[in-house]
């Protein structure tokens, strides 16, 4: 009689965990933050609403997590903002791949999902910002400082506030919808970051 093999107890869980993921983010996009529940996600993805609470404590960590997870595998292969030599050309790519990612519906419900519960819930809020904001936002210090170094950016700037001028104007307009956000208007704000707005002679 041959031998039956033992279930793998870690990849069936590794399987239900994408599965909750997967259906915590299909939900959020389809019905809203609101009206997604833990039994929903469970139902969708198939498995019993304690064991979702087994592993989370919230809607919200749910989502957080699945969201972390999303933007792990989208940055799968990356290092960085490149470096060509070129600051203008280099932050001008970055910006433009970021507006194609805030305007992605796979992106845009669950991000504004948890800025806006971040925004009530702080320990979720900071949460978000250690594991997903601040590290994207190091990639720019990185390459502003290598910027520094090379001599395309003034000594003493602080990179730390120098780089909001390229990703804050994408956060307010994708935040408020004040207008659309183009690749054109990803341009405008590195040229203007880069050369401020006083005439040149």
């Amino acid at each position: 009689m041959a031998a039956t093999k033992a279930p793998d107890a870690s990849r069936r869980s590794e399987r239900s965990r994408r599965a909750i993921y997967d259906a915590a983010l299909a939900l959020v996009g389809e019905v809203g933050y609101a009206k997604t529940t833990i039994e929903g996600i469970a139902a969708r993805a198939g498995v019993g609403k304690q064991t979702i609470y087994r592993w989370w404590p919230s809607k919200a960590a749910v989502l957080l997590e699945a969201f972390l997870d999303l933007g792990e595998q989208a940055a799968q292969g990356e290092t960085g903002i490149p470096d060509t030599g070129d600051l203008e050309t280099d932050l001008k790519l970055v910006l433009r791949a970021t507006v194609d990612e805030l305007n992605s519906p796979p992106y845009d419900a669950p991000s504004r999902a948890l800025t806006a519960e971040g925004i009530v819930d702080a320990e979720l809020g900071a949460h978000f910002v250690e594991k997903l904001i601040e590290p994207q936002l190091q990639l720019y210090v990185r390459r502003l400082g290598a910027a520094q170094e090379a001599g395309h950016v003034r000594p003493g700037i602080d990179l730390r506030t120098a780089l909001e001028l390229f990703t804050g104007p994408l956060a307010h307009r994708w935040l408020l919808r004040t207008l659309p956000l183009t690749h054109e208007y990803a341009d405008k704000i590195v040229e203007y970051a880069l050369y401020g707005l006083a005439p040149r002679d």
